[in-house]
């Protein structure tokens, strides 16, 4: 597939068929290979520079010279291991994974950005970087990009997620926090197996982890603040391999979302006090692990009334969403460079993750050209 710019029409048509593409052959995080070989082509097909850097999978892309302001636009590229029920023509070809969260909307919004971009390349007033970024679903993909040293240099960054809450042709985006911080955690209880029948003779693993999912509720009801948002969840038991027989071990397993930093690293103190006491209550013994993700996104409050600024400006219908639980990896970025998260309505239809997921294509173009316009506007503010 070439892709050019002639006019609106004919680039609509071809960002469908990217996101199209990329749809039929979804990949998973770190695996993202014949994404990143697809993405190399078509942008070495427009002429648009790919900087050279040590990232296995993902890219960045830069259009602009001069050594003016650097303004950063960033989508996502990874898929998810969801199958898809959609029973679209272009639907996954590959067994177990789907483009279930839209990210394959993403690349095709900032691709047509960069083809519109690269049209103006001599009007703009400093360097565009074109972020397409592996790994967003594991939380961790945009550590890789900054340790590669692709950002170092940039002065404000976006990013877009779509969103099915939002009808098409609406646009929403908040100052200060956005998205959750989301932390991973295991519990593992060990007790001692016995015959179902004669359970005085071990130590019951599921009576007392069912006690510890009961009380860790309360991390959340009574040693947080009301006010602060905070969700805990268990979301995967294991335990057991008959009817008959206490198992020795069972696993749990869930996350942590917060906003707030302090309530955060608290937490899973909170939560070893109590596992670590209901274990020693019943003669078991119990640990937790736990696997810190993404902090909160926290949009920088000049550049998020910018980002609607220019939303405005572009037709978009602009609402002040409300706090999402859902986490972002570009909450990483947002910690070194100043930007803003936005959410583009390609709705409303199937939940995020959902295997019926679906985007609205009507979406791709004025989502592309609103990027390109927040790029070039942003580097004509930052020059200014």
């Amino acid at each position: 597939m070439k892709l050019t710019y002639k006019n609106d029409h004919e680039l609509e048509g071809e960002l469908i068929g990217v996101r199209r593409n990329l749809h039929r052959e979804p990949e998973l995080s770190y695996e993202e290979f014949r994404t990143t070989e697809k993405l190399r082509a078509w942008l070495t097909n427009a002429h648009i520079h790919i900087l050279d850097l040590p990232l296995a999978t993902g890219l960045i892309a830069e259009i602009g010279q001069g050594d003016g302001p650097i303004v950063a636009i960033r989508c996502d590229i990874d898929a998810l291991p969801i199958e898809e029920q959609t029973g679209l023509p272009y639907a996954s070809e590959i067994p177990g994974k789907m483009h279930a969260c839209g990210h394959d909307f993403h690349t095709a919004v900032i691709l047509g950005a960069a083809l519109l971009l690269k049209a103006r390349e001599h009007e703009l007033p400093g360097r565009v970087r074109i972020l397409f970024q592996p790994a967003e679903e594991t939380g961790h993909g945009a550590e890789s990009v900054l340790a590669s040293g692709g950002l170092s240099d940039v002065n404000a960054i976006f990013g877009l997620h779509n969103s099915p809450e939002l009808p098409t042709g609406t646009f929403g985006t908040r100052s200060g926090p956005l998205t959750a911080g989301v932390d991973r955690f295991e519990i593992k209880v060990k007790g001692v197996g016995a015959h179902a029948a004669t359970p005085e003779k071990g130590v019951d693993t599921i009576v007392t982890a069912a006690q510890m999912i009961t009380m860790l509720q309360t991390v959340v009801s009574r040693q947080s603040s009301a006010i602060e948002p905070v969700v805990l969840s268990v979301t995967r038991i294991n335990g057991g391999f008959t009817w008959n027989v206490i198992p020795e071990l069972v696993e749990l397993e869930g996350t942590v979302r917060t906003y707030n930093e302090e309530i955060r690293r608290e937490i899973p103190l909170q939560m070893t006090r109590i596992i670590e006491g209901i274990a020693s209550a019943a003669g078991a013994e119990a640990k937790l692990l736990w696997y810190p993700g993404p902090p909160a996104t926290v949009n920088h409050g000049e550049w998020a009334d910018f980002t609607k600024q220019v939303a405005s400006n572009a037709g978009y219908k602009v609402e002040d969403i409300p706090l999402q639980m859902g986490g972002e990896d570009f909450a990483l970025y947002l910690q070194q460079i100043p930007g803003a998260f936005v959410n583009i309505g390609a709705g409303p239809g199937y939940a995020l993750h959902h295997p019926q997921f679906d985007v609205d294509e009507a979406a791709i173009l004025p989502a592309a050209k609103y990027f390109a316009a927040l790029a070039e506007q942003a580097l004509k503010k930052l020059q200014a």
